[in-house]
């Protein structure tokens, strides 16, 4: 075994390691620096500008979360955009649900797709292919303002932390075109970091969705790697509700949809208990 370890350096004074295996590759896109790696206990690991994004040991968790939810509290969605998600575990996800009929995933660096298909197979598995999919490689934030009004259902982010390449995805500009083109009924979904060692980004982006949204809310998510305690994800709906779901209501839209029992994480009663935040995370949706 090697003596090669990867440092992650997303917060200043605090971090972890990663024994690394093999190097499988390091490119220099236009965007962002990207790593992917071989590690001695997470399996492959995908890190952008160091730090880490997925690793194949649990890279379910997230992913079914930041899908699963969005499209069970709808319980109707039709058409899905995806912004980032290179990988292609929030597509595959979301392409679980035989109720979606088209998925547009729109990712600004074409590298990560390259390379997650070609060393990460199996987090996007299928989807890639799967005809409900289309795939562009492009602006997000540019796809969101040119949408067409009520277009989609659901919108899910999956970015990096708000600086560099994912800054512009927290902005006023950004959350109004959500709302522009989202249906009536519709909801948008992004990750908001771990609010124990990033309190000012589900914070900030509350503020930011609740100038375009009446309900914004968040749920949780306990991701390993991502380290510091539980991942937020943030949710924002133009209609009321979408947090106050009983298990018995989501089971039957899971199971309308087709994902019962194809889940590691996500269950109906994780999902009703993720909107039970814990006071340190629910005094940041209302800062005053």
């Amino acid at each position: 075994m090697t003596d090669v370890w990867f440092d992650e350096t997303l917060y200043p004074g605090w971090g972890q390691r990663f024994q690394v295996l093999r190097m499988l590759a390091q490119v220099a896109s236009p965007y962002q620096t990207i790593e992917v790696f071989e590690s001695a206990r997470h399996g492959r690991v995908l890190a952008l500008d160091g730090a880490i994004q997925i690793t194949e040991a649990d890279e379910f968790v997230y992913q079914e979360m930041l899908a699963h939810v969005p499209l069970l509290a709808h319980g109707a969605a039709r058409r899905v955009l995806i912004i980032g998600a290179g990988d292609g575990g929030v597509l595959r996800r979301v392409l679980q649900h035989r109720t979606v009929e088209q998925a547009v995933m729109v990712e600004i660096d074409g590298e990560v797709i390259r390379l997650a298909r070609e060393f990460l197979p199996g987090i996007g598995g299928d989807a890639w292919g799967d005809p409900r999919a289309q795939v562009i490689v492009g602006d997000g934030i540019a796809y969101a303002a040119a949408a067409a009004a009520g277009s989609f259902d659901v919108v899910i982010v999956d970015s990096t932390d708000p600086v560099g390449v994912g800054e512009a995805l927290f902005t006023d500009a950004f959350y109004a075109d959500c709302a522009r083109l989202l249906a009536p009924d519709g909801l948008v979904v992004n990750q908001c970091g771990v609010p124990f060692m990033q309190p000012e980004e589900l914070r900030d982006t509350s503020r930011r969705r609740a100038r375009a949204f009446p309900h914004v809310s968040a749920y949780v998510a306990a991701v390993p790697t991502y380290v510091g305690g539980f991942m937020t994800l943030g949710i924002a709906a133009k209609a009321p509700g979408l947090g106050q779901l009983a298990p018995e209501t989501i089971r039957a839209r899971a199971a309308d949809a087709g994902i019962l029992g194809r889940t590691r994480y996500w269950s109906p009663e994780v999902h009703a208990a993720a909107f039970q935040l814990p006071p340190y995370i629910a005094e940041l949706l209302n800062p005053g």
